[in-house]
């Protein structure tokens, strides 16, 4: 009996010893704590070096159309029949419609027959940082044989978008492909912005003419310009970085013959109307000042006579 009792008594101390260990009603460990907390979303990386390079390779909504020429400028060479500054303007105008659809932000700097200085065309290109300038132009040339399809950029930054409206406007004319040139336009060096000037053919050429006068070709040109401005990030690029980008592109980066060393025409006309009109002036002002001479001369002498005594024939 004694035994039996100091049994109970030992198993009783495990017991309370056992059930004072163990935690409280619906409590948990520290431990288990940690596991059936809701865990706090984890803070996101700061990512703008991401987001700088997203924005840098998105295409710009900007685009600034410069159709060539206007007002007393009628473009072209002497004696030229069919007057650029009009199938420019009528290029721009069905581009501009054809780039609204697509959510461009369309720039005009002449939407109707009026004369642009270079200076003021340019001006408004680079008042857009985010922008694309595309200059249209129709060539020209003293040999009417001459014909086919020229783009000129200036700028590294403005090679891959010469390169895209370059081939599809070309890829689309049904005249000769003269190729891509870098040259310094005036407008292209100028602009801080990525900058080109397609030339849609030969004026002088009567092919060529009959077919810039379609309303049909003129509709063609501007959505082979329109598709090369949308397609432009397709282009392929030479930098090691982007070689594998490039193997699935469908634009390719074209070649170009280095020109820069020409001059502008387009500048060295506007210095020689600049010298005319200040020729023109000095030459109206030195017949002004002749004519007041010879004004103030016959006046003093018609004076004189008048004062002398009259003369008698001997």
């Amino acid at each position: 009996m004694r035994r039996f009792v100091l049994t109970l008594a030992l198993a009783g101390s495990f017991i309370a010893t056992a059930v004072c260990g163990l935690p409280a009603p619906g409590s948990h460990s520290a431990r288990e704590k940690r596991a059936v907390a809701p865990r706090a979303p984890p803070t996101p990386r700061p990512q703008t070096r991401a987001v700088a390079v997203s924005q840098a390779n998105r295409p710009s909504t900007v685009v600034v159309i410069d159709a060539g020429h206007g007002g007393i400028d009628r473009g072209g060479i002497p004696g030229q029949r069919v007057p650029e500054k009009t199938m420019t303007l009528d290029v721009a105008q069905r581009l501009k419609a054809l780039l609204a659809p697509y959510g461009y932000r369309v720039v005009m700097t002449r939407d109707s027959d009026v004369f642009v200085p270079l200076g003021t065309r340019v001006a408004i290109a680079n008042s857009y940082r985010d922008a694309i300038f595309v200059c249209i132009h129709f060539n020209a040339a003293p040999r009417r044989s001459a014909n086919g399809i020229e783009t000129y950029f200036y700028s590294s930054q403005s090679l891959p978008l010469a390169s895209a409206i370059h081939y599809y406007v070309a890829g689309g004319a049904p005249t000769p492909n003269r190729g891509v040139r870098r040259r310094g336009f005036y407008v292209l060096r100028k602009t801080t912005i990525p900058a080109v000037l397609v030339e849609c053919g030969f004026l002088t050429n009567a092919g060529e003419a009959q077919y810039a006068q379609s309303s049909a070709y003129q509709q063609k040109l501007a959505e082979e310009i329109g598709r090369g401005i949308r397609e432009r990030s397709l282009v392929a690029s030479t930098s090691a970085a982007n070689r594998l980008a490039a193997n699935n592109t469908t634009v390719p980066l074209q070649p170009f013959i280095d020109q820069t060393h020409y001059r502008d025409p387009d500048l060295v006309r506007s210095k020689h109307r600049k010298r005319s009109s200040k020729s023109s002036s000095k030459s109206k002002s030195s017949k002004n000042k002749k004519s007041s001479d010879s004004d103030s001369e016959k006046k003093s002498s018609t004076g004189k006579k008048k004062s002398a005594p009259a003369k008698t024939e001997d």
